[in-house]
């Protein structure tokens, strides 16, 4: 529950988004991933603004008819050349608006494929602490829901906010050449509508941003549910889970719904305003016809173009919101974009391993979670582990057992102390080579929804079938493999949930054999397994360690009765540290915590 207090918290700290300079100017680095396709940009801009010049014509000339029809033309040309002049119009129009929709297709599906691309290997070349404090369903929203915002303002929103400007422009420019009177009774509303519309706008905004934010919510309730269906069908809380969807889901029917009513008003206000306006004005034109101050075809034209105009100021309010959401989307975007990575990632270039060699030296390590700065879970730790030795921790649950190897692995830097391999501090190897020579067989092994080959093969991507084969063969865990019918072509399943918990082990042990590690870690891999299981999986571990130098997190004490050495933590400090027959011989911690496993199982 508290990661859900802190997740509204820090929502609800944000700063409001206000439409600035430097927020334009920082949206406008997006465009960065459209400039490869300027080109196809600009002269769809280009035609865009061209077949709304076009279009203007046909208000001009259905005015015209009108006025040759009653005998007064005003540009001395018949109705047959009125007729080829809007043939052509059309033709233009038809071609431009064909060519316009396939310029900005390419644009918006080009250019944000690359945004796609960018924000995944981002996403994934940042540090563990990013995650920590981000939660998945939020993340999966940015990557989907924001881009696709960003990919309707590039295909649509932006060309249809510009096509809108270019109308309203072009039509007032024509109508104050053509009906000037009338023209300034209607321009006088402008700076009132205006107004209502800028502070309309803000408040749509404002409400745009927390049903973005709930959609988020929602998503992560989904995530989390379907990822944990197994922990939520053995509590039976099936009931649980929907009923906090369903409240997740009512709090975005609700902001919805408000986000509706304030649109609805708004397009109620720009609608009866416009009418309004244009009722009075057209009583003035009607008066002016009537006095023959001006020619009924005048008056037509007038009509046609103040609802074109009166068109596109109601619709710029809706485009307008929908821009701002965009700019929205892509500052919670640049936000990921701008987060610095921990590792580099460039799609097809492999990364050498660092031959790394020597002991493993812990001094005076102390360190803190990022999100729990109050607690100290390593106190000035001193550990070493020698060159090919296999080594084992110990502790009760929290004792920093599993933080110990997390330093290693350089998910976290320390705050006090150091790590060195070889004497050399690990911070001064390039982290994805030194992370190359570091293999984990994890208690929980998840593995990856495609085939036993591909989740072999993540070990070593461009392994051979042979490579491949005796991996499985050395991990125990080909016999299985070979019996079922489609062999490594087999599917695993979501999470590796097809098969056995002693059969993903040993497929994870497969997956570390063929990575060849200099160091290998191994957090209890053997405790949630069967006897048969834990038979053929150990075997395949002691094959395994043979040569490597190794870490063992061990619960249950008889696997480590052969180790190098075994460091007991108690509170994040180091209590006790011997071999097994050491160990026993004292009345410390791990002879009792051996007596206690010992009573267990009895």
């Amino acid at each position: 529950m508290s990661r859900r207090t802190d997740r509204n918290n820090s929502r609800g700290d944000e700063p409001k988004m206000k439409f600035d300079k430097n927020q334009f100017k920082n949206a406008l680095r997006i465009f960065k991933y459209i400039r490869p396709y300027r080109w196809q940009f600009g002269i769809g801009l280009v035609l865009l603004v061209l077949s709304s010049l076009v279009f203007m014509v046909f208000p001009v000339a259905a005015g015209e008819l009108l006025n040759i029809a009653t005998g007064k033309p005003k540009y001395g040309i018949g109705l047959y050349e009125i007729g080829v002049l809007l043939a052509m119009v059309l033709l233009i129009q038809g071609v431009t608006s064909y060519a316009r929709v396939l310029l900005f297709a390419i644009v918006s599906e080009k250019g944000m494929a690359g945004l796609r691309k960018a924000l995944y290997e981002k996403l994934i070349s940042l540090p563990i602490t990013f995650f920590e404090s981000n939660r998945v369903g939020e993340l999966t929203s940015r990557s989907t829901a924001d881009v696709e915002q960003l990919q309707d303002a590039f295909s649509i929103t932006v060309a249809e906010f510009l096509r809108q400007v270019v109308t309203l422009l072009v039509g007032t420019a024509i109508l104050l050449v053509m009906t000037r009177q009338l023209a300034f009774l209607m321009l006088s509303t402008f700076p009132f509508v205006i107004l209502i519309a800028f502070f309309f706008g803000r408040y749509i905004r404002k409400l745009s941003k927390g049903r973005q934010d709930e959609l988020a919510a929602t998503n992560t309730i989904t995530e989390e549910t379907l990822q944990s269906i197994s922990v939520v069908k053995s509590f039976t809380n099936e009931w649980f889970e929907a009923l906090r969807y369903g409240n997740s889901i009512d709090k975005v029917v609700k902001i919805s719904l408000q986000y509706a009513r304030i649109r609805g008003l708004f397009i109620v206000f720009i609608i009866t305003v416009l009418f309004g306006v244009m009722f009075f004005v057209l009583f003035k034109g009607a008066q002016m016809v009537e006095d023959g101050t001006m020619p009924a075809g005048d008056l037509v034209t007038f009509i046609a173009m103040t609802g074109i105009i009166g068109g596109s100021m109601a619709s710029l309010g809706d485009l307008y919101t929908r821009l701002l959401k965009a700019i929205g989307a892509t500052e919670r975007i640049m936000e990921i974009l701008e987060t610095p990575s921990e590792v580099s990632v460039e799609a097809g270039k492999e990364v050498k391993t660092a031959a790394l060699t020597g002991d493993i030296v812990y001094s005076n390590v102390q360190f803190s979670y990022p999100t729990r700065t109050d607690i100290e879970v390593l106190k000035s730790v001193n550990l070493e582990v020698k060159n090919g030795q296999t080594v084992a921790l110990v502790g009760s649950s929290g004792s920093g057992k599993s933080t110990i190897v997390q330093l290693l692995m350089r998910f976290y830097k320390t705050e006090n102390g150091g790590i060195t391999v070889g004497g050399t501090p690990i911070t001064d190897f390039d982290i994805t080579q030194f992370r190359k020579n570091i293999a984990i067989v994890p208690q929980e092994v998840l593995l990856f929804g495609g085939s036993i080959r591909e989740n072999i093969a993540y070990g070593k991507p461009n392994a051979t079938e042979a490579e491949i084969i005796e991996a499985a063969k050395q991990a125990n865990a080909w016999d299985f493999i070979d019996s079922f019918p489609e062999s490594l072509e087999t599917v695993v399943g979501d999470r590796g949930i097809k098969l056995s918990g002693g059969q993903r082990q040993r497929v994870a042990i497969a997956r570390a054999i063929l990575r060849n590690p200099t160091i290998l870690i191994l957090d209890e891999a053997t405790s949630s397994l069967d006897a048969e299981s834990e038979k053929l999986v150990q075997s395949a571990l002691n094959r395994l360690m043979k040569g490597r130098t190794s870490i063992v997190i061990a619960h249950r004490l008889a696997t480590i009765r052969s180790v190098d050495c075994i460091y007991v933590l108690e509170n994040g400090e180091i209590v006790e540290k011997g071999t097994h027959e050491e160990l026993s011989m004292l009345d410390g911690v791990y002879n009792s915590l051996a007596k206690l496993q010992f009573e267990i199982a009895e």
